[in-house]
């Protein structure tokens, strides 16, 4: 399949849909650099028309603010903007943007850029020798005969849309997903009422809920939807409250239990090692909280205690995070990242702990033997890969055979904490959505979306001609621009290669 070049790959991703820099830009979602609103910035050359009006400008980007979201279109976006705008400051203002870019674009074919224009451009792209980049930093440096080349690299930064610079943690429900504050829209609230009719029941179809949760759950019913979905609470929804209050006495009954062992001659190490990695989860700011901390050193340390055949394994610290970040969604209506958790009451600290406690422990249950003596359970998860990438891209496969690469020198973390330190939380989170509908999905769907993970990379990993070059790209592979969309369509590609080898496990078998 992948070694005939010709073949149209299924990443092949239209250009208008590249996602672009989380830079800040100037272009799609914000008006072209004006010297009006960016004082301190050398001004560009005057252009004609009217100046424009920072009110306008202000009132126009708070109307738009969801540009991003999948399926919409420009038509669409000013009849959003129309309904609390005066239509002709819509228009004018979106005539001038157009306007504006049309004249840049001509001063481009022209030569006729200012220095500061071209670096401005060059930083708010990630694309500079056509590869991306995750960072600014780590952008190759230009070279004396870079001139045609840079002019050649802003032509196709021209037709590539940018990304808003800042993602929220758990992108917008545009993406199946909600952050809270803009107007949804028709096809979410929709979207949001049929999760809301099936929770409603007095026996919630759990089969039902999870064909509607395949392709993401709003964040509004998330927290329900995941316990539901884990096992944690029960389809009848008389008995959930009383189900609630029960496990919760019960975990906070092992803290009293086993809590003040944690200091123990034979349970000291385990302690240790926990405190020395919650500092390396993801996200970081959850940990500066000292409340935070101490949650996430009982749930972990309780655990390992609970679970004498593994105990602690190094990365099992990172799966209490996204069950800890979702569950705080019960209590609070912005974003993580701007609110401080431990400000919220101390029965929601306490339920928020025991929750993810549980629902952790559920996930576990299905993957205990990844952190078991000598981790088996990853060692045949990574030779699976091995094979399964052999079959579905042998050009890959091979490239990586020939700088001797071995899939467990990379593969392993992926396997080890479930793709979270190559993914963006918000990611991470959507991802687990699928998971969770998914049956055996955090054992058996995650080694296909590791495989199509990988081959996602094709061309990147085609392109290092040397191990050092291969090792760097699969440890540090650039996701951070990654919304809702790219994990969807990871998703829909690791759909298609379990149903083609997942019940004949012998098309990827030499």
């Amino acid at each position: 399949m992948s070694s005939d070049g010709n073949k149209k790959q299924f990443w092949k991703r239209n250009a208008a849909k590249v996602p672009g820099s989380i830079q800040h830009v100037y272009g799609a979602q914000h008006p072209p650099f004006d010297p009006l609103l960016h004082k301190t910035a050398k001004p560009p050359p005057a252009t004609p028309g009217k100046p424009k009006k920072a009110t306008t400008f202000q009132e126009f980007e708070s109307i738009t603010s969801d540009a991003w979201d999948v399926g919409d279109d420009d038509d669409e976006l000013l009849a959003m903007a129309a309904q609390n705008l005066n239509i002709e400051v819509v228009m004018e203002t979106a005539n001038k943007v157009k306007k504006h870019m049309r004249q840049l674009e001509d001063r481009l074919d022209e030569g006729e850029v200012t220095s500061t224009e071209v670096s401005f451009a060059s930083q708010s792209s990630p694309y500079t020798d056509g590869r991306l980049v995750k960072s600014h930093s780590e952008a190759p440096i230009g070279s004396p005969k870079d001139a045609a080349g840079e002019h050649a690299a802003l032509h196709r930064q021209r037709s590539l849309p940018h990304r808003p610079p800042v993602i929220p943690l758990v992108a917008r429900m545009a993406d199946q997903n909600t952050s809270g504050t803009p107007a949804m829209t028709e096809r979410e609230a929709s979207r949001l009422d049929k999760f809301k009719q099936l929770l409603a029941g007095p026996n919630t179809d759990l089969d039902e809920l999870r064909k509607l949760s395949w392709s993401g759950i709003p964040r509004q019913v998330r927290p329900i939807t995941w316990k539901l979905l884990s096992g944690y609470l029960p389809a009848n929804a008389e008995r959930r409250e009383s189900v609630l209050q029960r496990k919760r006495q019960e975990y906070f009954g092992f803290i009293q239990q086993y809590y003040d062992s944690r200091n123990d001659e034979h349970h000291q190490d385990t302690y240790r090692q926990i405190h020395i990695d919650i500092p390396r989860m993801n996200p970081d700011f959850l940990v500066l909280e000292p409340k935070v901390t101490e949650i996430f050193e009982r749930i972990l340390f309780i655990w390992a205690i609970r679970h004498p055949a593994s105990g602690y394994v190094q990365g099992i610290n990172d799966l209490v995070t996204p069950f800890f970040v979702v569950y705080v969604f019960e209590y609070i209506e912005e974003e993580v990242e701007n609110f401080d958790v431990s400000s919220l009451q101390e029965e929601a600290l306490r339920n928020i702990e025991a929750d993810s406690f549980w629902c952790m422990s559920k996930l576990l249950d299905g993957i205990q033997d990844n952190y078991t003596f000598a981790q088996p359970g990853i060692q045949r998860k990574v030779k699976a890969l091995e094979e399964l990438v052999s079959r579905i891209d042998e050009s890959v496969h091979r490239h990586m055979q020939h700088y001797e690469v071995e899939y467990l020198q990379f593969a392993f973390r992926w396997m080890n904490n479930l793709l979270m330190r190559e993914l963006p939380l918000r990611c991470t989170i959507r991802l687990w959505d699928t998971y969770q509908a998914e049956p055996e999905g955090f054992s058996h769907f995650h080694l296909y979306v590791c495989a199509a993970f990988l081959v996602r990379w094709r061309k990147e990993i085609l392109e290092e001609k040397d191990f050092q070059g291969l090792m760097i790209l699969l440890q540090n592979l650039p996701t951070m621009h990654w919304g809702n969309e790219e994990v969807s369509v990871l998703l829909a590609e690791a759909y298609r290669l379990k149903f083609a080898f997942a019940d004949a496990p012998n098309h990827y078998k030499r």
